[in-house]
């Protein structure tokens, strides 16, 4: 997580199961939609490509001509005619990348090109981990602006509709959904401290939900290891996704614990999702500290065998064996109640500072220290400060600062937060290749950044950042699929693409066949490479060439055009 601040149920199984294409409503074959010589005109035309259609089923050669927004044709133009013409010889035509995970939320409103995920294909934005843009109440205006960071803005929404809407307004080159967040519906309604709601909040909270589902969220978000999330029992979080799976919204969620209680936090996901009646997702799939590695293969088996008892659940995941976050993952949560500035008042009290210092070392039962998990204060890197004053810590370890300081791990941890006023961020050193790759393995992942959409300049070169904001996609068609061979081509590419894009009921997205939405990437499957890395994470991914969104190039030869034809992707609940 970078930043605090559901067509049928049986068709989605239908899809699950076979793994096919059917994003949206249903869709002719290749075949059936291939054209043969044509003298038609259109208004671009990307040609002579290798066609990958999402499908997962191999390339094959054809051109793909657009008029508008849409795919009009898909086969051999060599007697059309077009405004634009992109040559795509030798090179892999693909609908544009998904990401299901994005914290692009404020860096979109900062550059709304989003070039970090719009080099590496991605077209479409989707966010809503635990908090969205929206719903808003005055109290939560008020805290956003108090406590913003290096991006400032103004608050010009309430909803979360009114946020995608703002977004667009503003200008952005990718499209842009999102889940409503339980958290902000949560805090809408009972603030941030420590306690159940009545059953007329509840009730309050529901519609809020259906009022999100409405404007076009794509389901409900939960993001249970931090304050106030951990608050909401199961319970709450059934009766939330059941408002979202009303109108076909599914439920999402950084499940309570991804370390030693990851079997019993995967429980939890299914029940809901089977409760609710929609489709579930684990965000960011993985397994958190050495000694908890192996319950990454019984966590998959269980989401398994929830599929074979027709449960409509699948995760996510991001290609890196470090996450990021910040220290109030490492802290005990009941100091964090009441939000930011309370957590920061119980620190400098000498009584209370000392109870989280005691409880950093031993945690409390059931509760994630991602601190003590990592393993060492050497694990631990420091990308992320408001503080000008403690910006030249920025890509320090924990260990450095220390030693600098003179202080213990947990004070250290302690007083950086009270210095910076914010929870600080940094990127835990937590999982294992061999994880990452059973990950990736599975037919039900998909991939999100967990990052914001970046650019090496400007106002976010004030922090650093995780790798995977640069090089997430990149590098599963890169360094997994083709050197490592964890699976081909197509089935990468399938996996970002139609795969979300029917999970989530996106329709004409993550496809490219006839009246598909013409989200087009094209890359060199030779050559697609992340470069970013955690001593230098503000590279380009390197690979692809041109990037169309909804019908019009955004990226050409590598370079952004200025255009910014972005809109809102909104979900099956949606009333105009």
């Amino acid at each position: 997580m970078n930043t605090r601040h559901r067509s049928s149920l049986a068709s989605v199984l239908v899809c699950a199961t076979l793994l096919t294409a059917c994003a949206g409503s249903p869709r002719p074959t290749p075949a059936a939609t291939t054209s043969t010589q044509t003298t038609d005109s259109y208004d671009l035309i990307v040609r002579n490509g290798t066609l990958f259609d999402g499908s997962g089923t191999p390339g094959r050669r054809a051109d793909v001509g657009i008029r508008g927004d849409r795919v009009a044709s898909v086969g051999d133009l060599a007697g059309a005619r077009a405004t634009t013409e992109i040559d795509a010889s030798g090179k892999a035509v693909a609908p544009g990348f998904i990401n299901v995970l994005s914290w692009a939320n404020e860096s979109l409103i900062a550059d709304g090109r989003a070039m970090s995920d719009l080099k590496q294909g991605v077209t479409l934005e989707i966010m809503g981990e635990g908090e969205s843009g929206g719903p808003l109440n005055d109290a939560m205006k008020a805290d956003i602006l108090q406590h913003q960071g290096d991006i400032k803005y103004e608050i010009d929404w309430t909803t979360l509709g009114e946020y995608l809407d703002s977004l667009v307004r503003r200008g952005v080159s990718l499209n842009v959904a999102s889940f409503v967040g339980a958290t902000s519906v949560r805090v809408n309604v009972l603030g941030e401290d420590d306690r159940d709601p009545t059953p007329a909040e509840l009730a309050r909270m529901q519609d809020l939900v259906r009022q999100a589902m409405r404007e076009g969220a794509l389901g409900v978000g939960s993001s249970l290891i931090y304050a106030p999330a951990f608050f909401a029992e199961t319970p709450e979080l059934i009766a939330l996704a059941t408002a979202a799976a009303e109108a076909g919204g599914g439920y999402v969620s950084h499940v309570r614990n991804e370390s030693h209680r990851l079997e019993a936090a995967i429980d939890e996901l299914i029940e809901i999702t089977r409760a609710a009646g929609g489709h579930g997702e684990a965000y960011h799939l993985k397994a958190a500290g050495e000694a908890n590695w192996g319950n990454m293969a019984r966590a998959i088996a269980k989401i398994e065998e929830a599929r074979r008892q027709g449960v409509a659940v699948s995760a996510n995941m991001y290609t890196y064996t470090a996450g990021s976050t910040g220290f109030d993952a490492a802290m005990p949560l009941w100091v964090q109640a009441g939000g930011l500035d309370a957590w920061v008042a119980r620190l400098k009290d000498p009584q209370q500072r000392a109870r989280v210092i005691g409880e950093i070392r031993n945690p409390p039962a059931g509760e994630e220290n991602l601190y003590r998990t990592a393993g060492s204060p050497d694990r631990v890197l420091l990308v992320g400060f408001k503080n000008p004053a403690l910006k030249p810590l920025t890509g320090k370890t924990l260990a450095d600062v220390m030693k600098m300081r003179g202080t213990s791990a947990e004070d250290t941890i302690v007083d950086l937060v009270i210095e910076d006023n914010s929870r600080v961020q940094v990127i835990y050193f937590l999982m294992s290749e061999e994880n990452v790759k059973l990950g990736l393995s599975q037919p039900w992942v998909s991939l999100g950044s967990d990052a914001e959409a970046l650019a090496p300049e400007g106002v976010f070169m004030k922090s650093s950042t995780h790798p995977r904001a640069y090089g997430n996609f990149a590098r599963l068609l890169g360094k997994y699929s083709r050197d490592e061979k964890l699976m081909p081509l197509e089935e990468a590419i399938r996996r970002i693409t139609r795969l979300p894009a029917t999970n989530w009921k996106l329709q004409d997205r993550g496809c490219l066949d006839v009246n598909c939405f013409a989200d087009v990437v094209v890359f060199d499957p030779a050559t697609i490479a992340d470069k970013a890395t955690f001593d230098s994470p503000k590279q380009y991914a390197v690979g692809v060439e041109h990037v169309v969104v909804n019908g019009v190039p955004v990226l050409r030869h590598g370079e952004h055009t200025g255009a910014k034809p972005g809109r809102v992707v909104r979900g099956p609940g949606y009333r105009p």
